[in-house]
């Protein structure tokens, strides 16, 4: 089954939506799908942008799939031109695609799903229906989707290190304040706003956006190099102790279900630490 949904009745303008219940949890499933979209992407002659969505109203994008097991993604066979990760090859290549990618955010996007959007060029939100955040940190994580690298270029120093460290939620206004979005508008307007970004992308030449989207990116966009070190350190950390005791409290109590423990995963993290 499909883990998301593409729709190309305009050429120029496609529309991706993410479907992959329970809540759009990231497996390697959804990372192949992702890596065969980009590559469409990069050789399309037409489409001009690229509008992502979620089924779920809930979640955008929850977060990477902890309930399988870690082997099956870090045996994920190398194939992408990048020669990292399929996961940092989606992301590092679709941040330099030439076709503009924007992320129409309502529900939640933490740790992978974060990162995800940060790989996007433009990213809008829903005010009242939006929470974003890095919970890696507060489960005895290390992010491994290359926030670190991401974040300080939009946010600054201060604030990626509040947003990593603290692994609390984000709200639509308070992240459009910080600059982790574009823009919060009010729910009911999302989707005209977007339409109209999106339908104006795709009515210009082509070659202007990518060339144009190509040295923004020289001066913006992570050096390769640092990605894989990271993701290996990501690893290394999901077999601390620390961070399997947490993840396992959590387990307990409705991670990856609808609970308390999604629903308001800030809120959960801060009292986490001091009951296990």
């Amino acid at each position: 089954m499909s883990t998301i949904r593409i729709d190309r009745s305009n050429p120029h303008r496609w529309n991706v939506t993410f479907d992959h219940a329970p809540m759009n949890l990231i497996d390697p499933e959804m990372i192949r799908e992702l890596e065969a979209l980009v590559g469409e992407l990069e050789t399309d002659p037409e489409v001009t942008v690229v509008v992502f969505d979620s089924a779920d109203p809930d979640f955008f994008l929850a977060h990477y799939d902890i309930a399988r097991d870690p082997a099956e993604t870090t045996g994920m066979e190398v194939t992408g031109p990048t020669g990292m990760h399929p996961w940092l090859d989606v992301l590092t290549r679709l941040a330099s695609a030439p076709a503009v990618s924007i992320a129409k955010i309502r529900g939640r996007a933490r740790g992978a799903g974060s990162e995800f959007i940060l790989a996007c060029d433009m990213r809008f939100a829903s005010r009242e229906h939006t929470l974003l955040g890095q919970l890696e940190v507060g489960y005895g994580l290390v992010p491994g989707g290359g926030p670190m690298f991401r974040l300080p270029y939009l946010v600054g120093r201060g604030r990626a290190l509040e947003i990593l460290l603290t692994s609390q939620d984000y709200d639509g206004e308070l992240a459009e304040r910080y600059g982790y979005v574009n823009r919060a508008l009010p729910d009911a307007g999302l989707d005209g706003f977007v339409d109209d970004v999106a339908d104006r992308l795709a009515s210009f030449d082509k070659f202007a956006l990518a060339e144009t989207k190509r040295y923004v990116g020289q001066v913006s966009l992570p050096d390769n190099s640092l990605q894989p070190p990271a993701l290996d350190t990501f690893w290394d950390s999901v077999g601390r102790e620390g961070a399997q005791r947490r993840v396992g409290a959590a387990s307990g109590r409705g991670l990856q279900e609808r609970t308390h423990v999604e629903l308001r995963a800030g809120d959960f993290l801060r009292n986490l630490g001091n009951e296990i």
